[in-house]
């Protein structure tokens, strides 16, 4: 039986991992907290907060917060690059840093592992659904070897190009998700301050042209004062970094993405970093003494 190891049972890899099961493999999955193990271990699948335990695995899927983390992991003195064996596979679910990305598949090629950087798309949902969509940058043959388990977890699995190529997808889709929910932070609390009712103008914006899946996820969410529901202020903005280092080094103007990063950072500075992305509308409530709530 093919053996397949887990790292990371956050608030997507956990669903994720349940639905490699799917694939009939001997499933073992590692993360830091013990309390995420119940539901893992009424399958039948291994638990473990050992990394090294990992390491027997034929394939081995990782799913983390970010580039520090799967560096750490792979590459650091305690990595399991330093016990993988020739022929093993890594695929790497996480959103991540494409220069990372890039030293890590060159690190492991030089061990003889194969690497697959597969970021996902979608949020927790469809995650415990099975229908992410994930983008796939690596050697084509070894795409076509992982296709039966990604089918497991995606129901749109896309070949990307080289090595990165996942990674580089992935961040074009979060910077055009990031920009929206900035622009909404923005706008919003104007339509307030100019006597317009908040429900009524989210009614519009989500029938109407200026809607977007920010717009439908976070305008109902904003107007019941809920902030928890989606990705982390502080590590989303891990792709704002990413691509100014991009920006920089090959010469591309992102103007607009350049003032959305101000948004981000000046909500993070007010302290809203473990809320959603949702929670930077706070900033421009407070600069126009208004509140955009039911």
């Amino acid at each position: 039986m093919m053996k397949i190891g887990f790292i990371g049972l956050g608030q997507m890899g956990k669903h994720i991992a349940l639905n490699l099961l799917k694939s009939g493999a001997e499933l073992t999955v590692i993360d830091t907290r013990a309390d995420s193990f119940l539901e893992f271990e009424k399958r039948g699948a291994k638990t473990s907060t050992n990394l090294l335990e990992i390491v027997p695995a034929d394939i081995i899927f990782l799913c983390l917060p970010d580039s520090n983390v799967v560096h750490k992991v792979l590459l650091g003195e305690n990595g399991i690059i330093h016990h993988l064996r020739k022929g093993q596979i890594i695929v790497d679910f996480s959103t991540i840093k494409y220069t990372t990305t890039l030293e890590i598949a060159k690190s492991l090629e030089e061990k003889g592992v194969k690497f697959l950087d597969a970021p996902v798309s979608g949020m927790e949902a469809r995650a415990m659904e099975g229908t992410l969509t994930v983008m796939c940058g690596g050697k084509k043959e070894v795409y076509a070897e992982m296709i039966p388990y990604l089918e497991c977890m995606g129901t749109k699995i896309l070949y990307m190009g080289d090595t990165g190529s996942g990674q580089l997808t992935k961040l074009i889709n979060q910077l055009l998700f990031d920009i929206n929910v900035a622009a909404l932070a923005e706008v919003l609390p104007m339509s307030v301050k100019m006597g317009l009712d908040p429900e009524n103008v989210g009614e519009v914006v989500n029938s109407g042209t200026g809607k977007s899946y920010a717009s439908e996820f976070f305008i109902p969410r904003i107007l019941k004062d809920s902030f928890v529901d989606g990705y982390p202020l502080k590590n989303a903005y891990k792709d704002l970094i990413s691509a100014a280092e991009i920006g920089a080094n090959l010469c591309i103007p992102m103007p607009v993405l350049s003032a959305a990063t101000t948004t981000y950072q000046m909500a993070l500075l007010k302290g809203h970093g473990e809320k959603d992305k949702g929670s930077m509308i706070a900033v421009f409530e407070d600069l126009l003494e208004v509140s955009y709530r039911s």
